[in-house]
Protein backbone atom coordinates (compact mmCIF):
# COMPACT_ATOMS: atom_id res chain seq x y z
CA UNK A 1 0.00 0.00 0.00
CA UNK A 2 1.28 3.17 -0.87
CA UNK A 3 -0.20 7.03 0.06
CA UNK A 4 -1.01 9.23 -1.84
CA UNK A 5 -1.79 13.05 -2.13
CA UNK A 6 -4.14 15.42 -4.48
CA UNK A 7 -2.09 17.66 -7.00
CA UNK A 8 -4.22 20.06 -6.14
CA UNK A 9 -2.92 22.24 -9.37
CA UNK A 10 -3.86 19.38 -11.77
CA UNK A 11 -6.78 18.61 -10.29
CA UNK A 12 -10.49 19.89 -10.48
CA UNK A 13 -13.25 18.97 -8.30
CA UNK A 14 -17.00 19.90 -9.42
CA UNK A 15 -20.81 20.24 -8.91
CA UNK A 16 -23.48 21.01 -11.01
CA UNK A 17 -27.07 21.58 -10.36
CA UNK A 18 -29.95 22.94 -12.61
CA UNK A 19 -31.09 26.41 -12.49
CA UNK A 20 -35.10 27.04 -13.19
CA UNK A 21 -34.57 23.30 -14.76
CA UNK A 22 -33.28 24.93 -18.34
CA UNK A 23 -29.42 25.97 -17.45
CA UNK A 24 -26.53 24.32 -15.68
CA UNK A 25 -24.76 26.16 -13.03
CA UNK A 26 -21.40 24.65 -11.67
CA UNK A 27 -19.21 25.13 -8.82
CA UNK A 28 -16.49 24.10 -7.03
CA UNK A 29 -14.84 24.75 -3.79
CA UNK A 30 -11.33 27.05 -3.53
CA UNK A 31 -9.83 24.47 -0.52
CA UNK A 32 -9.70 21.40 -0.24
CA UNK A 33 -7.96 17.86 0.17
CA UNK A 34 -7.44 14.23 -0.35
CA UNK A 35 -5.74 11.33 0.93
CA UNK A 36 -5.87 7.98 -0.98
CA UNK A 37 -3.83 4.59 0.49
CA UNK A 38 -3.88 1.90 -2.19
CA UNK A 39 -1.91 -0.97 -4.31
CA UNK A 40 -0.86 -0.35 -7.67
CA UNK A 41 -4.41 -1.48 -9.33
CA UNK A 42 -6.42 1.06 -6.84
CA UNK A 43 -9.22 -1.73 -6.14
CA UNK A 44 -9.83 -1.46 -2.41
CA UNK A 45 -8.44 1.77 -2.02
CA UNK A 46 -8.80 4.32 1.10
CA UNK A 47 -10.18 7.49 0.07
CA UNK A 48 -10.77 10.36 2.04
CA UNK A 49 -11.36 13.93 1.19
CA UNK A 50 -12.67 16.99 2.90
CA UNK A 51 -13.77 20.58 1.28
CA UNK A 52 -14.06 23.89 3.32
CA UNK A 53 -17.71 25.19 2.46
CA UNK A 54 -16.50 28.74 2.96
CA UNK A 55 -14.26 28.60 -0.33
CA UNK A 56 -17.34 27.60 -2.37
CA UNK A 57 -16.83 29.37 -5.57
CA UNK A 58 -19.76 29.20 -8.42
CA UNK A 59 -18.39 32.60 -10.39
CA UNK A 60 -20.93 34.80 -8.57
CA UNK A 61 -20.61 35.95 -5.22
CA UNK A 62 -24.37 36.59 -4.40
CA UNK A 63 -25.19 32.78 -5.23
CA UNK A 64 -21.63 31.65 -3.62
CA UNK A 65 -23.32 33.73 -0.53
CA UNK A 66 -26.17 32.43 -0.48
CA UNK A 67 -25.10 28.52 -0.35
CA UNK A 68 -22.89 29.47 2.24
CA UNK A 69 -26.10 30.54 4.25
CA UNK A 70 -28.62 28.57 6.12
CA UNK A 71 -30.27 27.77 3.15
CA UNK A 72 -27.47 25.64 1.93
CA UNK A 73 -24.58 24.56 3.36
CA UNK A 74 -24.45 26.96 6.26
CA UNK A 75 -20.60 27.24 6.57
CA UNK A 76 -20.65 29.02 9.99
CA UNK A 77 -21.86 26.00 11.88
CA UNK A 78 -20.63 23.03 9.16
CA UNK A 79 -16.87 24.02 7.75
CA UNK A 80 -16.31 20.90 6.23
CA UNK A 81 -17.86 18.81 3.79
CA UNK A 82 -16.39 15.13 3.98
CA UNK A 83 -16.24 11.77 1.64
CA UNK A 84 -15.31 8.81 2.69
CA UNK A 85 -14.79 5.67 0.48
CA UNK A 86 -15.55 2.63 2.06
CA UNK A 87 -14.90 0.76 -1.08
CA UNK A 88 -13.27 0.40 -4.42
CA UNK A 89 -13.95 -2.10 -6.90
CA UNK A 90 -12.78 -2.92 -10.11
CA UNK A 91 -15.52 -2.84 -12.54
CA UNK A 92 -13.49 -3.00 -15.97
CA UNK A 93 -9.62 -2.54 -16.88
CA UNK A 94 -10.09 1.01 -15.59
CA UNK A 95 -13.02 1.46 -14.20
CA UNK A 96 -14.43 1.50 -10.58
CA UNK A 97 -17.34 2.05 -8.58
CA UNK A 98 -16.70 3.80 -5.34
CA UNK A 99 -18.76 3.78 -2.64
CA UNK A 100 -18.88 5.60 0.57
CA UNK A 101 -20.44 8.03 2.77
CA UNK A 102 -20.91 12.23 2.15
CA UNK A 103 -21.02 14.18 5.42
CA UNK A 104 -22.76 17.50 4.47
CA UNK A 105 -24.23 19.62 7.38
CA UNK A 106 -24.32 17.33 10.08
CA UNK A 107 -25.94 14.62 7.34
CA UNK A 108 -24.02 11.66 6.39
CA UNK A 109 -25.32 9.59 3.63
CA UNK A 110 -24.03 6.87 0.80
CA UNK A 111 -22.82 8.25 -2.23
CA UNK A 112 -21.55 5.83 -5.42
CA UNK A 113 -18.94 7.76 -7.77
CA UNK A 114 -18.33 6.27 -10.95
CA UNK A 115 -14.29 6.18 -11.39
CA UNK A 116 -11.86 6.00 -14.01
CA UNK A 117 -8.33 5.67 -13.84
CA UNK A 118 -6.47 7.41 -16.73
CA UNK A 119 -3.63 5.98 -15.88
CA UNK A 120 -0.49 5.98 -13.83
CA UNK A 121 2.59 7.78 -15.28
CA UNK A 122 6.29 9.19 -13.52
CA UNK A 123 6.49 12.76 -14.37
CA UNK A 124 9.32 14.77 -15.60
CA UNK A 125 10.68 15.35 -12.15
CA UNK A 126 10.74 11.66 -11.50
CA UNK A 127 7.70 12.00 -9.27
CA UNK A 128 4.87 9.32 -9.86
CA UNK A 129 1.11 10.45 -10.27
CA UNK A 130 -1.81 8.79 -11.78
CA UNK A 131 -5.00 10.24 -12.81
CA UNK A 132 -8.66 9.42 -11.99
CA UNK A 133 -12.42 11.44 -13.93
CA UNK A 134 -15.17 10.81 -11.53
CA UNK A 135 -18.89 11.55 -11.45
CA UNK A 136 -21.59 10.84 -9.29
CA UNK A 137 -24.86 12.43 -8.12
CA UNK A 138 -26.86 12.98 -4.57
CA UNK A 139 -29.82 14.56 -3.77
CA UNK A 140 -29.43 18.25 -1.91
CA UNK A 141 -32.55 17.87 0.28
CA UNK A 142 -31.03 14.49 1.67
CA UNK A 143 -28.54 16.63 3.58
CA UNK A 144 -30.24 19.46 4.68
CA UNK A 145 -30.09 21.42 1.96
CA UNK A 146 -33.80 22.55 2.64
CA UNK A 147 -33.84 26.05 -0.31
CA UNK A 148 -37.19 25.40 -1.87
CA UNK A 149 -38.62 28.03 -4.73
CA UNK A 150 -40.40 27.06 -7.42
CA UNK A 151 -41.44 29.75 -10.37
CA UNK A 152 -44.63 30.37 -12.20
CA UNK A 153 -44.68 26.99 -14.05
CA UNK A 154 -44.22 25.17 -11.22
CA UNK A 155 -40.41 24.51 -11.79
CA UNK A 156 -37.88 23.94 -9.00
CA UNK A 157 -35.36 27.22 -9.17
CA UNK A 158 -32.72 24.99 -8.07
CA UNK A 159 -32.80 21.16 -8.65
CA UNK A 160 -32.67 18.65 -5.70
CA UNK A 161 -30.17 16.38 -8.11
CA UNK A 162 -26.48 17.72 -7.82
CA UNK A 163 -23.71 16.14 -9.99
CA UNK A 164 -20.52 15.37 -8.83
CA UNK A 165 -17.69 15.35 -11.19
CA UNK A 166 -14.14 15.62 -11.84
CA UNK A 167 -10.61 15.36 -12.50
CA UNK A 168 -7.96 14.08 -10.26
CA UNK A 169 -4.15 14.00 -10.19
CA UNK A 170 -2.73 12.31 -7.08
CA UNK A 171 0.93 12.21 -6.39
CA UNK A 172 2.63 8.70 -4.85
CA UNK A 173 4.36 10.00 -1.47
Amino acid sequence: MATWTLDKAHSEIRFKAKHLMITTVTGQFGEYEATVEAGDDFSAAKISFEAQVATINTGNTQRDDHLRSDDFFNAEAFPKLVFQADSMTKTGDDTYSVTGHMTIRDVTKPVVLTVEHAGTVRDPWGQTKAGFTFSGKLNRKDFGLKFHVVNEAGDLLVSDEIKLEGEVQLLKA
